[in-house]
């Protein structure tokens, strides 16, 4: 079965993506065909990149690190519940995908943003940098306002078209990330040099 993290990106008091990130956990749990985990980045509480060897070398010096390689990897797919600043993601996401790269390859992401305009342009920073991990992201994302999602702009009532989105998004993103399996257990095999 395949494992999918639910990684909340936000760690600012007092966010919205808390309740959002439950919301895709409670209604991901309802499916069969995949085990979900929601991680938190306020609770990973990794410091800013302090790795001085390259994350795509795998040498990592720092116990943080090490733990952050060990959980990620165990995963097949990413949710990524993302909150808009200043038309990008948080500081906290981008530092947490930068400390690693190959427990990202080979991988699948889906995403759900949340902010002024659904999140639409953080999704679209994080489509780039997933590219650059060799991340394979899904279309089908969802997009959450909060001027129509948020009562007063903080308590989470999301509209029920959203479930639709996140049933078909999640749809993919299994698809995708069980079609990804043999490509990651075909390059962690080691290469037979020539004859």
């Amino acid at each position: 079965m395949l494992k999918i993290a639910i990684i909340l990106g936000s760690t600012r008091p007092e966010r919205n993506g808390e309740a959002v990130a439950q919301w895709v956990h409670e209604l991901a749990n309802e499916r069969t065909d995949a085990e979900f985990e929601l991680i938190d980045l306020a609770e990973v509480d990794l410091p800013f990149l302090d790795e001085p060897i390259p994350p795509s070398q795998g040498k990592y010096q720092h116990a943080h690190t090490k733990a952050w390689s060990k959980r990620i990897a165990g995963f097949d797919a990413f949710v990524f519940v993302a909150a808009e600043y200043n038309h990008g993601i948080s500081a906290a996401l981008k530092n947490a995908i930068d400390f690693l790269y190959k427990e990202w390859n080979n991988k699948a992401a889906g995403f759900v943003g949340y902010g002024a305009l659904g999140g639409a342009r953080a999704v679209e920073h994080l489509r780039m940098v997933m590219a650059e991990v060799q991340v394979a992201t899904v279309r089908v994302q969802v997009a959450l306002m909060l001027a129509t999602d948020f009562k007063d702009m903080s308590e989470f009532t999301p509209d029920d078209r959203h479930k639709k989105d996140l049933t078909t998004m999640l749809d993919q993103l299994v698809a995708w990330g069980g079609a990804l399996k043999p490509v990651r257990e075909k390059l962690a095999k080691p290469v037979k040099e020539a004859v």
